[in-house]
């Protein structure tokens, strides 16, 4: 008998930038965690993940190269799990991303899941975490977890419109210009390939009452946050207002939320909300009351709809099919390198709130959110919030802790009292 013929995907239309930018040092990934109230049993996590993969074919895969186009190409078996023994959100190497583009670690009570962007987005690794940990917590302890909140069925068969590319189902007749201004970027002495990761724990109450009383949404108010944060540092570096950048974030919108779509690969999209800070001082009152109007203005179901018929667009190019993946990579890294990390001086993507059945509430001590550091770009930030704490991962490829400091100084200036955790390279 021939060799049996694997699963396979084209890339959705998110996912096919992210090969073509990496490069032999970085790759775009992001992490989530949980933590449990016990030490990891590695036989029995191992055992979870064997069983877990098979319910989700679309992200036990690896990538391969070819002619015109990547594709993912489903794995012989679930990877290893290993110990937590770098910094979070480490480089995978071409031969790694190829054999499997996700990892499964463990260190202490922790579990978390490392991603290469092209297999799904933080929406779609949340809920294979959630099933991981539910599988995980049935073997260990007998426990009866129901299938909900994010936690799949383990047995069933999964559903054709988990493999959908919704860009392409959702594509329009009307796009928009990708044409914006550039941002200031933080600078520093960029480090040696570490990665450093400082966490503010918050209690959700305390951040929530602050954000109300200006009238906001809790991303919003983090938003304004950081962007007040940034202009603050660029103050600092330049003091004649004149020759300031805008102040600019990239917030990665779930999509799931304005069209019908149960996909787990990638469905998202970015607005850039900012402050032209050339045009004068702006007081904290100003900003959020900026950011809140531009977010509204963004954030409509029309609005997005045009983002993705300009990604589709350009997909569909006639000319663009047939050139060969070479071409096509140095085309979209040209792209990204004009209209990528340049419009902003950082991602901020805030998953909301995490909720698990009640079942398994009484092992899970907490959720960790993690993006890893951009190619050029030094910051990156990820949010989540679980039961009464919200949790903010601020990483860095420079050795100044300036943003974060300037930002968590800023939240405690409010009132709100912030739980500083940092990695350390003598930890690692």
């Amino acid at each position: 008998m021939g060799a049996e013929k694997r699963f396979s995907l084209h890339l959705d239309n998110s996912a096919k930038i992210y090969p073509a930018i990496r490069t032999k040092k970085w790759s775009s990934m992001f992490r989530l965690s949980v933590t449990l109230t016990e030490p990891v049993d590695l036989d029995i996590l191992q055992s979870a993940l064997d069983v877990t993969v098979k319910r989700f074919p679309s992200i036990a895969m690896g990538l391969k190269k070819g002619f015109f186009w990547y594709r993912l190409e489903e794995i012989d078996k679930a990877p290893q799990v290993i110990p937590e023994c770098w910094y979070p959100c480490s480089s995978m190497t071409k031969e790694e991303v190829r054999n499997c583009a996700f990892r499964v670690m463990y260190h202490e009570s922790r579990i978390s899941v490392e991603f290469f962007h092209s297999l799904t987005d933080g929406n779609g690794g949340l809920i294979f975490l959630k099933t991981l940990t539910a599988e995980y917590l049935s073997q260990k302890y007998g426990v009866n977890i129901p299938f909900e909140m994010g936690v799949y069925d383990r047995a069933e068969t999964p559903k054709e419109s988990e493999f959908e590319d919704s860009f392409l189902k959702n594509n329009g007749s009307v796009s928009k210009s990708r044409r914006e201004k550039d941002s200031y970027n933080i600078r520093g002495t960029k480090t040696d390939g570490f990665l450093y990761l400082t966490t503010g724990i918050i209690q959700i109450n305390d951040i929530i009452k602050v954000s109300k009383q200006h009238n906001v949404t809790l991303t919003t108010f983090l938003v304004s946050v950081m962007i007040y944060s940034a202009m603050k540092l660029q103050d600092v570096e330049t003091s004649c207002r004149s020759k300031q950048k805008p102040v600019k974030i990239m917030i990665p919108v779930n999509l799931r939320n304005y069209f019908n779509s149960n996909s787990m690969r990638n469905f998202v999209l970015y607005i850039t909300p900012g402050i032209e800070a050339n045009t004068g001082e702006f007081t904290f009152d100003e900003i959020v009351q900026l950011i809140h109007h531009q977010m509204k203005l963004q954030l409509t179901e029309k609005q997005m709809r045009m983002r993705i018929t300009t990604n589709v667009k350009a997909e569909k190019n006639n000319f663009l099919k047939i050139l060969p993946l070479f071409i096509k990579n140095i085309a979209m890294k040209i792209i990204y390198t004009s209209v990528g990390e340049k419009k902003s001086c950082l991602t901020m993507s805030n998953l909301g709130i995490v909720k698990i059945p009640e079942e398994m509430e009484c092992f899970v001590d907490r959720f960790d959110f993690t993006l890893g550091a951009q190619l050029k770009g030094v910051n990156n930030c990820g949010i989540l919030s679980y039961k009464d704490k919200i949790y903010i991962n601020m990483i860095r490829s420079i050795e100044e802790p300036k943003l974060e400091d300037m930002f968590f100084s800023n939240l405690s200036g409010m009132g709100i009292d912030v739980l500083i955790e940092r990695t350390q390279k003598e930890q690692q």
